[in-house]
């Protein structure tokens, strides 16, 4: 089954058909729903993580329609949420791929159980979640901090090896988001771990079940053995599948623009005339590995948005001394510090940047900005 195809309702891949997703928004059902599975959710994550839209346009446009800040907070503050791992992630490059504040504890593995990847927990709402998962590149967010709960909180699986496996199935794939929501939930970027029992999945989630490892009181987390489901834990293997390299053809007397994972925005740079490149670099991907499902949806966003884009399957240096490029342009991301050129910065939703030990003081200084 091809996942996108123009007919496809859930990530579609035209430009045009994220911006009337994005017009489509209700923040204030947002706000009172966004927990529960069928909530008025906006499934715009992948567009922002793969750099299509920026949340500062979201924000924008969304006040275009009347809305005042004071009636769409949550709304405006879990976009904030975005911009605030990055900043996390900013300040603390690689830092973010080891515990940050804390030391998980306890750890009894550095892999994540078999019943997740095959999800066969016995919880009904995760399981149905992870096959959703591979089928559409997406989880909820309620449905990914139950699992990440249940991988490092119940199974006691140290976080990066969970988190790698989902940032790997996920079309928003953000490392930054992923990293450090996982260690949130573990306890290792947060002064206590997050935990959900089974009252509270089958609430968001619309189940019945009874009777599961996690239908205990919240009290009793805290020496629960691990469930016998979850004990078997080896080694999984993720590997990217990048598409084959072709050679690329470069115009010399024009600048080049170099688009990657984190940069597909179809308006950045449309008003010259360039070489544009989708720089796909095997280091990259063999660090941060993504699923078949991830390349196709590059795929497609790129060829029905960037017009005459090439790919090069390479590394940037190589890239740049094989073609002679001159003059480049790229975005910043924290994975593309190496770069050598013209960088540009990211539309950020508030001039609110550095390291905040905690979301709710960097928002503090966020919502100074907003006129309410």
């Amino acid at each position: 089954m091809e996942l996108f195809n123009k007919n496809n309702t859930l990530f579609p891949t035209t430009y045009a058909e994220v911006l009337q997703r994005i017009r489509n928004i209700d923040p204030v059902k947002y706000s009172s729903t966004r927990n529960y599975i069928n909530g008025e959710v906006t499934f715009l994550s992948p567009y922002i993580s793969r750099g299509v839209i920026s949340t500062k346009f979201i924000l924008s446009e969304v006040l275009k329609k009347g809305y005042k800040p004071a009636q769409i907070e949550k709304f405006i503050q879990e976009l904030a949420w975005r911009d605030y791992w990055q900043q996390v992630w900013i300040s603390k490059g690689i830092a973010i791929n080891t515990d940050l504040k804390h030391p998980q504890q306890p750890v009894s593995n550095h892999y994540i159980s078999t019943a997740i990847v095959q999800a066969s927990t016995t919880i009904e709402a995760i399981d149905s979640a992870i096959e959703s998962l591979y089928n559409t590149g997406y989880m909820h967010n309620h449905l990914r901090m139950y699992t990440a709960s249940v991988a490092c909180n119940m199974a006691q699986s140290h976080w990066k090896t969970p988190a790698q496996w989902m940032y790997f199935h996920l079309l928003d794939a953000d490392w930054g988001s992923n990293a450090l929501s996982w260690q949130w939930v573990a306890g290792a970027n947060a002064n206590k771990k997050y935990v959900a029992n089974q009252d509270n999945i089958n609430k968001y989630c619309f189940t019945a079940q009874k009777n599961t490892f996690l239908d205990v009181p919240y009290e009793a987390f805290a020496s629960l053995p691990i469930p016998e489901v979850l004990m078997d834990t080896p080694e999984i293997k993720l590997v990217t599948p990048l598409p084959k390299q072709t050679a690329v053809t470069i115009n010399p007397n024009l600048p080049s623009c170099i688009y990657n994972f984190y940069n597909l925005d179809p308006l950045w740079k449309k008003d010259i005339s360039a070489n544009r490149i989708l720089l796909l670099e095997p280091s990259h991907f063999e660090q941060y590995p993504v699923s078949q499902n991830t390349i196709d949806f590059i795929l497609r966003l790129s060829k029905d948005n960037i017009d005459n884009l090439q790919i090069y399957v390479g590394e940037f240096d190589t890239l740049v001394s094989k073609y002679k490029l001159e003059t480049l342009f790229f975005k910043e991301h924290p994975l593309s510090g190496y770069y050598q050129g013209n960088e540009d910065s990211r539309d950020w939703m508030f001039d609110v940047q550095g390291y905040f030990p905690s979301f709710f003081s960097f928002w503090k200084k966020c919502k100074k900005q907003l006129t309410y």
